[in-house]
C-alpha cells in the first residue's frame, strides 16, 4: 500500500477549480499513484525531464486536463453534465508518450474510452503497468505508428476526439491525427506557446484531410506564466484514402 500523506495537493486542487474539475478522494489517489510510477520507471528509461512533484501536477497532469477550459463547446457537449452522456465518447491520444495527455483524462474523466498509441514498445509497456496498478478499465495502450495505424481497416475514423501533445508542425501532425477521426468529431493539437503563422501553415493539410479548424485557444497555465495554445479541428469529411502516407512522409514532406 502506497503512503500518500507526503504530498501536498492543496495548489492541484485550486488548479483543478479553474478548470471546473473536482476529483474524488479515489482520483487524487490515483493521480499520485500514476507519479510514483512515473518516477520509478523514468530513473531506467526516458519518459520525462520533469520530476519534481509540483512541475509534475502542473506541467503534465494540470496541462493535460487543461482540454476542458480550452474547448469550451467540447466542454458542455463531451466532458460536463451527466456520466452517461460522456460513457460512450472515445478518444485516441496520439504519440502518448508517458500518457500525457490521456491518462489525466481518464483519472479524471473514467468514462472516457481511451487509446494510448506510441511508438515505442517500452513506452507501452509501462502504460500497461499503469493501467494494471491503477485498475483503469475502459483504456488500452497500442503499440504502433499513426501512420500504419490510421489506414482503412485499421482504427481510421473511429475516434470522437483525437489528441496529441507531441512535439511537430500542424501540417505533420494533421496528417498523422485528422484520419483516426470520425466525421463530426475533433482534432485538438496541444501546444506550449506556438503560434498563429504555424496554424495558418497547416491550414492547406488540414483542409486536404477533410478538417477545418475552428479555433485557435490560447491560455496561460493555472497560477503560471506559461503559455498554451490549443489548435482545435473538426472533422468535416472522410480523409482521402491515400492519407496518411507511408512511415516517414508526413515529417519529412508535410503537406503545404
Amino acid at each position: 500500500m502506497r503512503d500518500f500523506r507526503k504530498y501536498d495537493l492543496t495548489s492541484f486542487r485550486k488548479d483543478l477549480e479553474e478548470l471546473h474539475i473536482h476529483l474524488t478522494e479515489e482520483q487524487e489517489e490515483r493521480f499520485l499513484s500514476f507519479y510514483e510510477l512515473l518516477v520509478e520507471w523514468n530513473e531506467v528509461m526516458n519518459l520525462t525531464a520533469i520530476t519534481e512533484f509540483d512541475e509534475v501536477i502542473k506541467k503534465h497532469f494540470v496541462d493535460s486536463l487543461s482540454l476542458v477550459k480550452a474547448v469550451p463547446e467540447l466542454e458542455e457537449k463531451f466532458l460536463s453534465g451527466k456520466a452517461s452522456a460522456r460513457k460512450h465518447l472515445t478518444l485516441i491520444d496520439v504519440g502518448t508518450g508517458a500518457g500525457f495527455p490521456g491518462i489525466p483524462l481518464k483519472i479524471a474523466f473514467p468514462e472516457l474510452q481511451i487509446t494510448l498509441l506510441d511508438s515505442l514498445q517500452k513506452r507501452v509497456n509501462f502504460l500497461n503497468t499503469v493501467i494494471q496498478e491503477l485498475s483503469l478499465t475502459g483504456i488500452e495502450a497500442v503499440h504502433g505508428r499513426a501512420e500504419d495505424l490510421a489506414r482503412p481497416g485499421k482504427l481510421r475514423e473511429q475516434f470522437d476526439l483525437c489528441v496529441s501533445r507531441a512535439v511537430a508542425n500542424l501540417s505533420t501532425l494533421s496528417e498523422y491525427c485528422i484520419p483516426f477521426v470520425r466525421k463530426g468529431g475533433y482534432f485538438i493539437s496541444y501546444k506550449s506557446g506556438g503560434s498563429e503563422a504555424e496554424a495558418a501553415a497547416g491550414g492547406t493539410a488540414v483542409r486536404i484531410l477533410g478538417g477545418e479548424k475552428t479555433e485557435t485557444v490560447s491560455f496561460l497555465l493555472p497560477g503560471t506564466d506559461i503559455g498554451r495554445n490549443f489548435y482545435v479541428i473538426r472533422k468535416k469529411a472522410p480523409t482521402p484514402a491515400k492519407y496518411p502516407r507511408k512511415a516517414g512522409l508526413p515529417a519529412k514532406e508535410p503537406i503545404h
